[in-house]
């Protein structure tokens, strides 16, 4: 009987022991990427290494107080337009880049604000929004009855869309 108790008690030694190891792995590679990034599912696959605000009102801010235009883009998870313009949106080296410069959002559901569905509230859409918080209606997509669309072969338009919302910035403040 002595020797049953010495093996349950070696065991759950045993057990205790992985039990600690695997916290303490845990700390180390948390440290080893505790560099200011926010948290993966804000990005929403639209690019894990952006920095993504978390709602309109933060964005807002954001834009304001560093003069920075913002991107929204109003998207949704099962809607396959949304998931094929996200694919070449975050594969896209160039456009990755450039969103560095600007507040981004991202949004899967609608903000009561009225101006950030100037023609429908149809997704994929993406606005740009300069820092005193005017609606660019001037920077559309080529087509009529959806100004704000995007599809995946629309990639370089909205590439330069980007670099003209930026552009407006520079001129205009």
């Amino acid at each position: 009987a002595m020797e049953k108790i010495y093996v349950s008690v070696f065991l759950l030694l045993i057990v205790i022991s992985c039990a600690l190891a695997k916290d303490a792995g845990k700390k180390d590679s948390k440290d080893a990427t505790a560099k200011p990034k926010l948290p993966q599912t804000l990005s929403r696959g639209w690019g894990d290494q952006l920095i993504w605000t978390q709602t309109y009102e933060e964005a807002l801010f954001r834009a304001k107080h560093s003069q920075k235009p913002l991107m929204i883009i109003h998207h949704l998870e099962d809607c396959p337009h949304s998931q094929a313009l996200k694919k070449v949106f975050a594969e896209h080296k160039d456009i990755q880049k450039l969103a560095e410069k600007f507040i981004l959002l991202n949004l899967v559901y609608e903000t009561t604000d009225k101006n950030l569905a100037p023609d429908g509230q149809y997704v994929p859409r993406i606005l740009f929004i300069d820092p005193s918080l005017t609606v660019r209606a001037d920077i559309t997509g080529r087509y009529s009855n959806r100004l704000y669309a995007y599809e995946p072969t629309d990639i370089s338009l909205l590439y330069s869309n980007m670099q003209k919302a930026l552009k407006l910035l520079k001129t205009e403040l």
